[in-house]
């Protein structure tokens, strides 16, 4: 069932239907364009050693921030103009969040992969508006959402004729201020589209910090290789140079130094497993 999804993610890199993983990978947020280039050619660079499809990803405003003054970023103009500059100098493709339905034409000007957040996964305007655009829609499945319910949100984007969509694993609701990953949940919706697994917001906890969301990013690589065992189409980890200064989501994303040594772990896990795959 998998391979009828298999579809081109970008220009060169496909996903679904027993592809290699595609890895997502870098800030959470633009914090300067000087600082989103610097990771972005340090993933470049990795990635072309070793061979990993790879897809840079920052925001270009954080739209659901716990606190009216947590940094958002350089908002829609200024980081366009910031991930076209990547894009062009390094020829990575381009993911990021789309939070209105106005933003979508605009953003896939210079994006190749439109995402939509999490808390805003059943918002079917914006839902229409990315897939009319005709790029690939990574839709985050909500914390409080249930695996197979997904169905109506593809139905959504499918609706516009779009047929290139894939779905996230963020981590569910558990009580207050907790995410828990269900494995089971991958598996169901694997059968809907190719899933990805977020490591990073997995490991939020939500409010934790009173005025900011904690976190638990030592937890990165148990997860992460539980998910490659599940055979995921992909992984979604953010990236840092220094992790404990990042300015949205310090707790949970990984140093470049840490993604490097994570992926081939998962790597291997999913080469071991991938015979055995549905």
């Amino acid at each position: 069932m998998m391979k009828e999804q298999t579809f081109d993610l970008t220009k060169s890199i496909s996903i679904g239907g027993g592809a290699r993983p595609v890895y997502i990978a870098g800030p959470c947020v633009i914090e300067s364009r000087d600082h989103a280039l610097g990771i972005a050619e340090q993933l470049a660079e990795f990635a072309a050693h070793s061979q990993v499809p790879l897809i840079f990803k920052a925001s270009f405003d954080k739209a659901n921030r716990s606190s009216v003054g947590s940094f958002r970023g350089p908002g829609l103009e200024k980081g366009l103009e910031t991930l076209a500059k990547i894009k062009a100098e390094t020829e990575l493709a381009i993911l990021t969040d789309v939070h209105e339905a106005a933003q979508a034409e605009i953003v896939a000007e210079v994006a190749d992969v439109l995402q939509v957040p999490a808390f805003l996964c059943r918002q079917t305007d914006l839902l229409i508006a990315c897939g009319r655009t005709g790029l690939p829609v990574n839709v985050k499945k909500g914390q409080f959402l249930a695996p197979e319910d997904m169905s109506n949100v593809i139905d959504k984007v499918k609706s516009t004729g779009n047929q290139h969509i894939t779905l996230t694993e963020r981590g569910s609701s558990f009580g207050y201020h907790n995410l828990v990953v269900d494995m089971r949940g991958l598996a169901i919706m694997r059968r809907l589209a190719p899933v990805i697994f977020d490591a990073t917001h997995s490991l939020q906890l939500p409010g934790g910090l009173g005025h900011a969301t904690a976190g638990a990013r030592e937890f990165h690589p148990y997860l992460a290789r539980a998910a490659a065992a599940t055979g995921v189409d992909g992984f979604f980890i953010e990236v840092h140079p220094n992790p404990e200064e990042a300015l949205s989501d310090a707790t949970t994303q990984l140093s470049l130094g840490e993604f490097q040594r994570l992926v081939p772990q998962l790597e291997g896990v999913w080469n071991a497993v991938r015979e055995y795959l549905p």
